[in-house]
């Protein structure tokens, strides 16, 4: 077994939690529904789970308006019930991953609360208060990425508050050395509850440009899950000061102290840029473990762009860097819904044998897709500030069983989104005992990958891309595995560099196993398919 840290080799599985199971009957999914379902995750074979923010928070944003970091909102239990997922967690040996969110807090905060009521109190320099212009403008002209202006006025002191997001989330100022202390206590604080690391949301966003200048205009716009407003703009001033890397590193310092290590931090970071990405690693690797890998979503779907991707994200890495991949998460539509349900499984190749760390969405290994969202159960507040825009769709209820509610919930309860159309088998229960289920293959996938170092710590190395069919190896120690994946919807052929056996295929046909390639390497795939082959 490799001596790699914990985290470097594990599959993660983000755990939305409004949406998982909901073990009180309101609607809503809660911790103890997520400890309820946590030998479905044993069985199944992740190391680790992320789960999104469950704290005190009045849902403006779904929890990730923070009203008290320390404590849990009852909507989803308290305390004692994050003490027993995490006891229960721990012992099926997977660990657990909790939302840091450093940006901002809800403006019910006592913080703000605080700040807010005069220009002399001493918090008032905790967040970010401006006078207007003197010409009456806006202190600037930064945006809120839910639409509109980043101010909103306080009419009691006259004065203007920064929020990037929505403007019941004002942004913490982490210039201020009291509230950098004061974010490092909430880290302490779970730290010392036992949580395994965090995953660090919009962690370019607490460092801003000290004289809060003016966004220069975009030229060249460029698409993607963000308003037209927002996408004119070049958001050089208000996300990613290069102090940004220095306070991450101070960060760093806080995780390395907790005992007994080692703990993680991983962190939603813009990868437009690539060497500002890479840079969130530190200089000296001492910084952010490691910053989200973004690169694949939304991907052109041919092999010669999926190995540009690949091949572009390692050469980047700095030295001994561990790299992270998703295909998707509660802000991204479902990787079955943009890239297509028939990809879905090879996608899933993809993600599990990559060199690096990879996190699975829940109800991927189902390949759930998007589901519509009528007008009048509408949740987002990005969706109601920016039509198109929501991401309600992807963060619907997990599908358990074929019950009413799909399992999420007790029939005759309302779930807080619909669950959407579904077939009788698109839910666990009849995955489960199908062998050839893209549940079953998931979990095959996973535990061939906890069997195989090449596949969790190995080197990685491309071989081939023609126009569908993307072949690339792993290997560690004399293991030494190929993976091919033909991602058009035409059969095709492959040729490795050299013979070998078919250690699992997308098809998940018991007649494909332990196949042998030709004498030259050579093996056929079907549309859609992927396999991974044990080379002699």
């Amino acid at each position: 077994m490799s001596d790699a840290p914990w985290w470097q080799q594990a599959v993660t599985y983000e755990i939305y939690v409004r949406s998982f199971a909901d073990a009180s009957g309101d609607g809503v999914g809660d911790l103890e529904g997520v400890r309820r379902r946590l030998d479905y995750l044993a069985w199944l074979g992740v190391d680790a789970i992320w789960l999104t923010p469950f704290y005190r928070s009045p849902m403006a944003d779904f929890g990730y308006d923070i009203a008290d970091h320390t404590d849990v909102d009852p909507l989803f239990g308290d305390l004692d019930d994050f003490n027993r997922l995490l006891v229960d967690a721990h012992a099926r040996q997977i660990r657990v991953i909790v939302d840091y969110v450093p940006n901002h807090t809800s403006d019910r905060h006592p913080w703000f609360l605080e700040s807010r009521s005069s220009r002399s109190n001493p918090r008032r320099d905790w967040y970010f208060w401006r006078d207007a212009r003197p010409d009456g403008k806006l202190p600037n002209n930064w945006l809120s990425l839910f639409g509109g202006p980043a101010w909103e006025l306080d009419p009691a002191t006259g004065q203007y508050y920064l929020h990037t997001f929505l403007r019941e989330q004002p942004d913490l100022n982490w210039r201020s050395p009291a509230v950098v202390e004061a974010m490092h206590d909430v880290a302490r604080f779970w730290l010392a509850r036992g949580v395994d690391g965090f995953r660090i949301d919009v962690a370019g966003a607490i460092a801003k440009d000290p004289a809060l200048r003016d966004n220069p205009p975009n030229p060249e716009p460029a698409s993607g899950n963000f308003g037209r407003e927002w996408l004119a703009q070049r958001h050089v001033h208000d996300f990613a000061h290069p102090d940004v890397y220095r306070m991450w590193s101070a960060f760093r310092r806080v995780l390395d102290a907790a005992e007994p290590p080692p703990r993680v931090s991983i962190a939603e970071v813009s990868s437009h840029d690539l060497r500002a990405w890479a840079a969130y690693y530190g200089e000296h690797l001492d910084a952010i473990h490691m910053p989200f890998g973004f690169h694949l979503i939304r991907a052109e779907w041919t092999a010669p762009r999926l190995l540009e991707k690949i091949s572009t994200v390692e050469a980047v890495l700095p030295q001994g860097a561990w790299p992270n991949w998703v295909l998707g998460n509660h802000d991204q539509p479902r990787i079955a819904s943009w890239a297509g349900p028939e990809r879905a499984r090879v996608a899933m190749l993809l993600l599990l044998t990559l060199r690096g760390t990879p996190t699975i969405y829940y109800g991927d290994e189902l390949v759930m897709t998007d589901a519509e969202i009528p007008a009048d159960r509408v949740r987002d507040p990005w969706e109601r500030n920016e039509p198109g825009l929501g991401r309600d769709p992807e963060r619907t209820p997990m599908r358990w069983t074929a019950e009413p509610n799909a399992g999420f919930c007790p029939p005759g309860v309302e779930p807080w989104l619909p669950i959407g159309e579904r077939r009788p088998e698109d839910d666990v229960a009849a995955q489960r005992d199908d062998p050839c289920s893209p549940l079953s293959f998931t979990r095959a996938l996973l535990q061939l990958r906890r069997e195989s170092d090449a596949l969790r710590v190995g080197s990685w190395r491309a071989l081939s891309a023609s126009d569908d069919v993307l072949a690339f190896a792993r290997e560690i120690d004399g293991e030494r595995l190929a993976i091919a994946l033909n991602v058009g919807e035409h059969p095709a052929e492959v040729v490795l560099p050299e013979p070998g056996r078919i250690r699992l295929s997308t098809r998940g046909a018991r007649d494909r196993m332990d196949e042998r390639t030709s004498a030259r390497g050579a093996i056929a795939l079907d549309g859609y398919e992927g396999v991974v082959v044990q080379l002699d």
